[in-house]
């Protein structure tokens, strides 16, 4: 009897541990755990009873282990440039942000449900990574009832458009010929490094090279290139992961090289042709004047196409032309005066601008030449406005016809020995108004020339 009751007791043990192991819920972890029954889905279209679990752990990030951080890869397209502000500093662009991670409570068969590997979910249905761009200066105006892929394996990709306005450190000393380097920073403002980790959806020379070949405009900017960084941003004791793009864009110069190197260097050009008028004709200072004039005309008309803010280089040079033309003017007023003054009531020459005078002429061999042209029967080179030539001047002087008629010679040889003592201190003032002029002249090249030499090195380097 004893025997037989131990036999019972066994079985009733051995019965109760089979119904428990058989009732107890799947072990965490096992391949079959999540999977979804996808039978059907071919025939009559996706069950949303299937999903139904899933889209009720929307709230909670989709990890068996919550200790287990989720991976996001990221990448984007950068599809338009649309603006970019120098005033306030901010880049307007558009881009197509790429999103992927895994939900390891989504699975199926893709052999049970006719091949079907990839399904289209409502985005509001599924749980979405908080990723946002650090340097977004506005409101996100993202289309709402965005989709999401869903693949077979619990793979999730996720394309959000998006028209980003981002602050950008822009240096527009270089102005046209500049290059901007702004930045895009993506990261999570809930999770922390330990919840959430950032990674690479594509590499970034295939992002950069996929936003070069769809990018839609081809107006004032171009892209150059994109690259990376994966700094860590601590706040206080929390630490979250981050992705930084540096997005390298350049300007399109013809526009301002067409309507504002163009026009001023051609400006410049004909003030300094200017200096080939004959400074005793005295046309030469109205000319520049009206030079000086179209110039600032040109620069007010201009005006717009110059950043709002900042001092670019082209506004120095712009200065620059201006500054010159006004002293070639100032230099052209200064010589007529001389030149007028020395031909009503020449002064006298101080001794050592005399010698100094006396000294370029030997130099440079034209004191030889003057000697000789003085020597002989023809006129002066130098013409002045209100003096006539010492031969012409012997033919005729006012009031010699009279005096001969009434037979007093002195009265003719006085006014020619006057002329005859002032002509030398005439042409010698004369000749040195020419040489200044020469000299101001080549001042005013060399003084363009390394201006425009220094500008053109700097908006190359």
């Amino acid at each position: 009897m004893e025997e037989r009751q131990h036999h019972k007791e066994g079985f009733l043990l051995c019965l109760i541990l089979y119904v428990l192991f058989q009732g107890s819920p799947p072990q965490i972890g096992s391949s079959d755990a999540y999977t979804i029954n996808c039978t059907g889905f071919d025939l009559y279209g996706v069950d949303p009873a299937a999903f139904q679990s899933v889209f009720d752990r929307k709230a909670f990030r989709p990890v068996i282990n919550y200790s287990i951080p989720t991976l996001v890869n990221i990448s984007f397209t950068l599809s338009a440039i649309l603006d970019v502000d120098a005033q306030i500093q901010l880049l307007t662009s558009f881009l197509w942000v790429n999103m992927f991670w895994d939900n390891p409570f989504i699975s199926w068969n893709p052999e049970e449900c006719g091949g079907l590997k990839k399904i289209s979910v409502t985005a509001k249905n599924l749980w979405l990574p908080d990723i946002f761009i650090v340097e977004f200066m506005d409101v996100d105006q993202t289309p709402p009832n965005l989709s999401a892929f869903v693949q077979s394996t619990g793979r999730i990709r996720y394309d959000k458009p998006m028209k980003v306005t981002s602050i950008c450190n822009l240096d527009i000393f270089y102005f046209p010929f500049d290059q901007q380097n702004c930045t895009l920073t993506f990261s999570s403002f809930l999770y922390t490094v330990d919840k959430l980790l950032l990674g690479m959806g594509k590499e970034v020379w295939e992002i950069a090279d996929n936003s070069r070949d769809i990018i839609r405009t081809q107006g004032e900017w171009e892209l150059l290139g994109i690259t990376k960084a994966t700094p860590q941003l601590a706040v206080g004791s929390s630490l979250y992961d981050q992705i930084m793009f540096y997005v390298a864009i350049q300007r399109r110069p013809r526009l301002y090289v067409i309507n504002l190197l163009v026009p001023s260097g051609f400006l410049i050009a004909i003030d300094a042709l200017s200096f080939f008028l004959p400074i005793e004709s005295g046309n030469r200072a109205p000319f520049k004047m009206t030079l000086l004039l179209g110039y600032t005309v040109f620069l007010l008309m201009m005006n717009d196409l110059l950043p709002p803010s900042g001092t670019p280089l082209i506004s120095v040079y712009f200065a620059l032309c201006l500054s010159l033309m006004v002293v070639s003017l100032l230099e052209a007023i200064f010589l007529t005066y001389l030149l007028n003054l020395v031909t009503t009531q020449p002064p006298p020459m101080p001794h050592w601008l005399h010698s100094l005078l006396l000294c370029y002429l030997r130099i440079t061999d034209c004191y030889r030449k003057s000697q000789k042209e003085t020597r002989g029967t023809g006129p002066n080179p130098i013409h002045l406005p209100g003096l006539m030539e010492p031969v012409v001047m012997a033919a005729w002087v006012p009031g010699s016809s009279e005096a001969g008629l009434n037979g007093d010679p002195r009265s003719t040889r006085a006014p020619l020995e006057e002329q005859a003592q002032g002509q030398p201190m005439v042409n010698l003032w004369g000749t040195f108004c020419l040489i200044l002029d020469s000299l101001l002249f080549w001042v005013y090249l060399l003084f363009m020339s390394s201006s425009l030499i220094t500008v053109i090195v700097l908006w190359s380097s």
